[in-house]
């Protein structure tokens, strides 16, 4: 990593690390990607510290100057260009044996987006950044298998709770799309009938009145979320048991 660009590994020993940054403290951002009903994690793998060709969430050290959020959306950005996410804090980890030699707690960020839309290129300290199939992860640094394993159970608990799909679908489509994204959310094989069931009795969907084109099998209708229903059922919640 170059001095210019100011970003600083969370894997650098804190006692190496330049004056302008909180030692203590670290940032790791957790990138679910959905890819055709697969759920994948953003993984960088590091050039250079302690954890030097080793697989980790991309993340670093805090400037006193900046904060929480920004930090997070730089360090993304710098190690693997992605940008133009909305991250949200997931969880402070701070076990005191968390890292090496020294006691450094990091918060941890975290986003859903369709995998597809984001070509990820490794920058500044890494050497390499991909999606990885949360069955399909290499060995990880420090307490990140903690952190994805609490992020996963996180976003399984919020797909029961709040709709998710306006990022991650398009404009328009069928309900086999939609029982993809909820699977590959959850881990698991739901029964077609019982899924479609629960989800039109909660008013979520509008009919487009359309078919699919072009398809080798037989057309699937359309449908697109009614945007009032998603937004109040985002404020208020519901209960979606499979």
């Amino acid at each position: 990593m170059s001095d210019s660009s100011h970003s600083y590994s969370s894997h650098v020993e804190p006692s190496s690390t330049p004056d302008n940054v909180i030692k203590a403290l670290s940032i790791d951002n957790l990138i679910f990607g959905l890819d055709h009903g697969k759920l994948d994690i953003l993984l960088i793998k590091h050039k250079v510290g302690i954890s030097k060709g080793q697989w980790a969430l991309p993340g670093g050290w805090i400037r006193y100057d900046e904060n929480l959020r920004d930090a997070a959306t730089r360090h993304l950005h710098e190690l693997t260009g992605v940008t133009d996410l909305y991250l949200e804090q997931l969880k402070t980890f701070g076990r005191v044996d968390r890292f090496p030699s020294e006691r450094v707690v990091t918060v941890a960020y975290y986003a859903l987006v369709s995998a597809e839309d984001y070509k990820v290129v490794a920058g500044n300290n890494a050497t390499d950044a991909s999606w990885f199939g949360i069955h399909e992860l290499p060995e990880l640094i420090f307490d990140h298998k903690e952190i994805i394993d609490f992020g996963i159970q996180h976003l399984q608990q919020q797909v029961r709770r709040r709709p998710i799909g306006f990022n991650l679908l398009p404009e328009k489509f069928t309900l086999l799309q939609l029982q993809e994204l909820y699977e590959g959310i959850l881990d698991t094989k739901l029964d077609k009938p019982n899924f479609r069931r629960k989800i039109m009795k909660m008013n979520l969907l509008a009919s487009c009145d359309e078919k699919q084109q072009g398809v080798a099998h037989r057309a699937a209708k359309l449908y697109r979320f009614d945007e009032e229903a998603y937004q109040a059922l985002t404020e208020k919640g519901f209960s979606f048991e499979i």
